[in-house]
């Protein structure tokens, strides 16, 4: 994986007013921790940021922080985002080593068609979106590719039958399905002969049109039937 180099801005002031500041200024207010140092609170070119992070590695991309004239090995590790716009409004630099070995969520794609499934009506239905891996920076892939072409009704892909790059490693349930192929969903309606269905069909609308007439038989008279019921006018 290549390191992507990105220069930091120490020296911000700390607040909520300060990061609007910044970020009308085009900027993204940050920090750098980890490895025992101290957290640094830095600023980062907004535009310079979005290139880093939307390229063949994603969020898991490697950045090499210039700060105050030093190089820290870092990645973004807790991106806040605007809860409209979803642009960045935040982030978290941690410092890494070439050696360590760390967690990081690699996003699945899918690739090939399931022709089997969807010749019979049936549908691929996505379980899980990402899955948390174990590597060295540089080891962190892209993405991890499920193949579902050769998937029938009834087929699940799961964590086990993945084929993980070298050096990479999870400790998710191997038995967690990622993709599961399902047929058509059938109703009881489905299930009814055409001829037998459509007398249904005439049945309710007798038994909708018998309620109607009933409603309307038993709303006539109704004012004479009060006044019988009520007592008779005192004699004056």
């Amino acid at each position: 994986m290549a390191e992507i180099q990105l220069t930091a801005e120490t020296g911000r002031e700390p607040g909520s007013r300060s990061s609007k500041r910044l970020r009308r200024e085009g900027k993204i207010p940050g920090v750098v921790y980890g490895h025992g140092a101290d957290p640094v609170a830095v600023a980062v070119d907004a535009r310079e940021l979005r290139h880093a992070l939307n390229g063949e590695a994603g969020v898991n991309a490697l950045l090499n922080l210039s700060i105050d004239g030093t190089s820290q090995l870092t990645m973004a590790r807790v991106l806040q985002r605007h809860p409209v716009r979803n642009t960045v409004t935040h982030v978290d630099f941690q410092v890494v080593r070439r050696d360590e070995v760390m967690s990081a969520d690699v996003a699945f794609t899918l690739v090939g068609e399931a022709s089997d499934v969807t010749n019979n009506d049936g549908v691929v239905e996505q379980a899980m979106f990402s899955l948390t891996i174990n590597a060295t920076p540089s080891a962190i892939p892209q993405t991890l590719e499920v193949d579902i072409s050769g998937l029938k009704i009834g087929d699940a892909i799961r964590v086990g039958d993945l084929k993980l790059p070298s050096g990479v490693t999870t400790d998710t349930d191997p038995e967690e399905a990622i993709v599961v192929a399902q047929g058509a969903q059938v109703t009881e309606l489905d299930l009814i002969p055409e001829a037998d269905a459509e007398a249904l069909q005439e049945l309710a609308e007798a038994v909708a049109e018998q309620e109607a007439t009933e409603g309307d038989d038993s709303g006539e008279g109704g004012g004479d039937g009060a006044a019988e019921g009520g007592e008779a006018p005192a004699e004056s």
